[in-house]
């Protein structure tokens, strides 16, 4: 079988921890049990392209019950959990090319094995397959029905295609799902980061000045998670409303370069580039540490950094200390990485069990209606969402009521009113 990986002899522990994180996983196993009698995919070619952990594992499993052709392709360079990516080759038979710390080459490398798969669907974590298709490979386009994106900066980058008239095929949003963003990006970012943080520096959060770069959803769950641990939290934002929010929330709000100067810990989580840049650097305090939980390594001017240190070195794993010349020192989590799945595991299965639940069923929903979507980006259907949500709810044994048929008819009406 076609595939790279770093070492199939740690497939036996990658099975293990795939089944240990399938526990925590009920509603995405129920979907797997009905795709295995239905096989609603059978024969379709899909190419995944996401982070490579015992959650996505979980996922190709399903997939591939489904009836789908499905490859696997790390979505970030250093995220890929190698015992995972050798379980999937060796145990469960999917196509899989990631090796955690690959380099750029081998990443689109990678990239360029699952556009080869001929995909009829896509699957993406921050829409580079999308993107390289579009730009490198659109002799691809002839077979694709559709796709899937997972994250709120693929999903930004997708709109800015479609609003160009460049998305030449329709995209699920399945990021802008309730049971996704709600649950993955607030309650799994905000545990994930500090848990990266936490276990890349081993420092104490109590009575640190811990700043929050965005405050989306994915913002949201880090300043509530730090503000848990003792952390003092400020908030920059460019967005009035969600600044209004935060303010509101409790923290302090301020200009970023203003927080640059008290910072002790800062992570980034906006989607957008340069956010920490040459400004923020010349006020940072002795000792600052700095990570970003956005998708990609530019919300932090890195080559910057780099530039003006007049030395670096790793003095843990996954923690690079840069001194400027008048001896102050910064340290960078996990390059600029997803700190989460860099420096830790990322979201517990419990939360990704929601996202790649909202993965399986618009991948069967897009086979079901691609004739009928037209090229651009779409939202995850409503009874989609809300069917998720009840099958998260029993799996954790919470009931709820119903509308009487009384209820349902007032709300629906627009005759009653005050008496």
């Amino acid at each position: 079988m076609d595939f790279d990986v770093k070492d199939l002899s740690l497939s036996d522990l990658g099975k293990a921890r795939i089944e240990w994180a399938d526990r925590d996983m009920p509603v995405l196993a129920s979907i797997r049990e009905r795709f295995e009698a239905e096989k609603p995919l059978a024969g379709v070619r899909v190419s995944a392209c996401l982070h490579v952990t015992t959650e996505t594992a979980n996922l190709m499993r399903t997939l591939k019950a489904a009836g789908a052709d499905a490859v696997l392709c790390a979505s970030n360079p250093l995220s890929t959990q190698d015992d995972v990516a050798a379980a999937l080759v060796q145990h469960y038979g999917v196509r899989t090319y990631a090796i955690k710390g690959e380099d750029t080459g081998t990443y689109y490398a990678h990239i360029d094995a699952a556009i080869e798969h001929k995909p009829q669907i896509t699957m993406d974590d921050g829409a580079d397959v999308v993107g390289r298709i579009h730009a490198q490979r659109t002799e691809a386009l002839a077979d694709i029905i559709g796709g899937t994106e997972e994250t709120t900066t693929g999903v930004i980058r997708l709109k800015a295609m479609a609003a160009d008239g460049a998305l030449r095929y329709p995209i699920i949003a399945v990021n802008d799902a309730m049971t996704k963003h709600l649950f993955d990006n607030r309650y799994g970012t905000g545990q994930s980061t500090v848990d990266a943080i936490m276990r890349a520096t081993n420092i104490l959060l109590a009575g640190k000045t811990f700043v929050v770069s965005g405050y989306g959803y994915c913002g949201r769950g880090v300043a509530m998670r730090a503000e848990g641990m003792g952390a003092n939290v400020v908030v920059c934002e460019v967005d009035p409303l969600r600044a209004l929010e935060a303010v509101m929330d409790g923290y302090r709000v301020m200009p970023s370069v203003e927080a640059a100067a008290i910072a002790d810990v800062w992570v980034t989580v906006t989607g957008d580039t340069d956010v920490i840049d040459s400004a923020h650097f010349a006020v940072m305090k002795d000792g600052a540490i700095i990570a970003n939980s956005g998708h990609f390594n530019v919300e932090i001017d890195i080559p910057h950094l780099r530039e003006k240190a007049v030395s670096s070195r790793e003095v843990r794993p996954f923690v690079e200390e840069f001194v400027f010349a008048d001896g102050r020192r910064v340290y960078l989590l996990a390059d600029g990485r997803l700190v989460n799945l860099s420096a830790a595991e990322g979201h517990s299965a419990s939360v990704m069990d929601m996202s790649f639940a909202n993965q399986a069923l618009c991948a069967e929903y897009m086979v079901k209606n691609a004739e009928e979507m037209t090229p651009g980006v779409h939202g995850v259907p409503a009874d989609i969402d809300s069917t998720i949500a009840r099958l998260k709810l029993a799996s954790m044994g919470v009931r709820i009521d119903a509308l009487s048929e009384k209820q349902r008819a007032y709300l629906n009406s627009w005759q009653e009113g005050t008496v």
